[in-house]
């Protein structure tokens, strides 16, 4: 959290022109927020670095008031997020329940928004990974990463929908000026997601799932009807997707290395807990939750067999972080 949040102040300080903004309050929105507490974090950082923009360009007269939206689909717990909100907090909060792969705000009506460790997430697995007939059908995996070409394609034909469509979104709820920060679990340019780190433990679970298959703890059918809806982009495959959008400039993409509990040494029990946490929800609606505690178990064991995977694969960066401005 500390390099991004770094890399987000000199964006704002930066690239945010604060005097073509005319409107009171200014407004924030959090993409993908969850349950908290990091999007508290991350919106009072964001608040913080404004203030200060405003008054490094002599507004201090002209300081607004902060209001927050915070994003996320439906089924998100903003009861949780709510009861959980700082009582020191300086900005009005409110919750927009929705998909950000589509409209969520009025036009023209937000100047800075936000989105972390979300935008990996597909709105839907591609059709023709389910269909036995198709070159793309996923038997025995649930990700693309040691799958044919064929999956591949359909992921990251799917990713490049979503992304234009969420784009194209965002590029008509910003004000001229706005910014949108990204943040990304990625990929190199020209490395397989089968030398990252969420990819080697994406066919670690998916082989977790195939023994207990051959155990007879859960059918192999139900394996083949199972992917994982998420895609990890490389920087050259967000430029090309950014740069179709004619509303909005890239200020800032790079890679840089995420310090999260996937840096080494590699502890299984540790990646296993951290995958399980943005995880177990979407297993445990297929296979059922009875399944959670063994699956992660063994997960955490082949972790450990592949920790020089793990680790030579952290050596490069795993997050991409994307700075875009509204013309």
């Amino acid at each position: 959290m500390n390099v991004s949040r770094t890399m987000i102040e000199e964006a704002i300080a930066k690239k945010l022109d604060v005097k073509c903004f005319s409107s009171n309050p200014f407004r924030l929105a959090d993409l993908g927020c969850s349950v908290g507490p990091n999007t508290f974090i991350a919106m009072q950082h964001i608040v913080e670095a404004v203030e200060r923009k405003y008054l490094a360009q002599g507004l201090k007269s002209e300081m607004p008031e902060f209001q927050v939206f915070f994003n996320d689909h439906v089924g998100n717990d903003f009861n949780t997020l709510f009861a959980s909100l700082p009582t020191e907090r300086r900005y009005f909060a409110c919750g927009v329940p929705g998909s950000f792969h589509g409209r969520l705000f009025p036009e023209s009506s937000i100047h800075f928004m936000f989105s972390s460790h979300a935008l990996h997430w597909l709105s839907k697995v591609p059709e023709e990974l389910l269909d036995k007939n198709s070159p793309a059908w996923n038997r025995g995996r649930i990700h693309y990463t040691s799958g044919p070409e064929e999956v591949s394609h359909a992921y990251a034909a799917q990713f490049e929908h979503d992304m234009e469509i969420f784009l194209s979104a965002r590029a008509k709820e910003l004000v001229v000026g706005g910014m949108i920060v990204v943040l990304i679990p990625a990929l190199p340019n020209g490395i397989p997601a089968s030398q990252n780190p969420y990819g080697v433990m994406f066919d670690l679970l998916g082989a977790s799932l195939m023994e207990m298959a051959k155990e007879g703890l859960i059918s192999e059918a139900q394996v083949d009807s199972f992917n994982l809806p998420i895609h990890l982009a490389s920087p050259d495959q967000m430029t090309e997707v950014v740069e179709r959008n004619e509303c909005l400039t890239i200020e800032r993409m790079e890679l840089v290395n995420s310090r999260s509990k996937l840096v080494g040494p590699i502890n299984g029990k540790e990646c296993a807990m951290y995958l399980r946490a943005g995880l177990e929800g979407i297993f445990a609606q297929h296979f059922g939750s009875g399944i959670i505690d063994q699956l992660f178990d063994r997960l955490s064991k082949k972790i450990m067999e592949s920790s020089h995977k793990l680790e030579s694969g952290n050596k490069e960066g795993t997050l991409l972080f994307v700075v875009l401005r509204r013309k």
